[in-house]
């Protein structure tokens, strides 16, 4: 059964549309990251180099590195036997993300990244949708069994050939 996946993603959430055989799932993982704030000037206190204590900010920081990389990692372990991987998003987590899964060795199943603002399920399920499953010209997605597809055909045929005729069920 083939499994693709595309996810929407910031720091703060990732959602991610699997799309299989049997249908479609949205999952949300939230990240407990929180929002980074970064501070202008120095980082550090100005004692002297061999009294420098961790400040504040440092334990700020790496909090949230450490936050993220959990955060990366449950992303990863959802997405891991996917055939093929769609991300996009509005910053740089979507780059984060890419790094840290071609050191997974799951770098081949990326087939594309993009920028993107803030989406809602139903808009991020669409485009999913549109990049994995193509469309026919009608709106809809096209099949990608040939029987079905010949099935199709064969009842516009039907219903073709009896508007020539003048005949309409009732």
């Amino acid at each position: 059964m083939k499994k693709e996946i595309g996810l929407w993603i910031d720091h703060r959430e990732a959602t991610i549309v699997t799309l299989t055989d049997g249908g479609e799932e949205i999952k949300h993982i939230i990240s407990n990251s929180g929002k980074h704030i970064r501070y202008s000037g120095s980082s550090h206190s100005k004692t002297p180099e061999g009294l420098k204590e961790v400040t504040s900010e440092d334990q700020r920081d790496r909090k949230f590195g450490n936050d993220l990389n959990t955060f990366y990692d449950e992303i990863i372990a959802s997405i891991r036997d996917s055939d093929s991987i769609q991300i996009f998003g509005p910053g740089e987590a979507k780059g984060e993300l890419e790094k840290r899964i071609e050191q997974e060795g799951l770098k081949a199943h990326i087939l594309a990244i993009e920028t993107m603002d803030k989406m809602t399920d139903h808009q991020i399920s669409a485009k999913v949708r549109e990049h994995f499953l193509p469309q026919d010209g009608s709106g809809k997605a096209s099949h990608t069994n040939p029987n079905e597809k010949a099935q199709e055909i064969n009842a516009k045929s039907d219903h073709a050939k009896k508007d020539l005729h003048g005949y309409h069920e009732q």
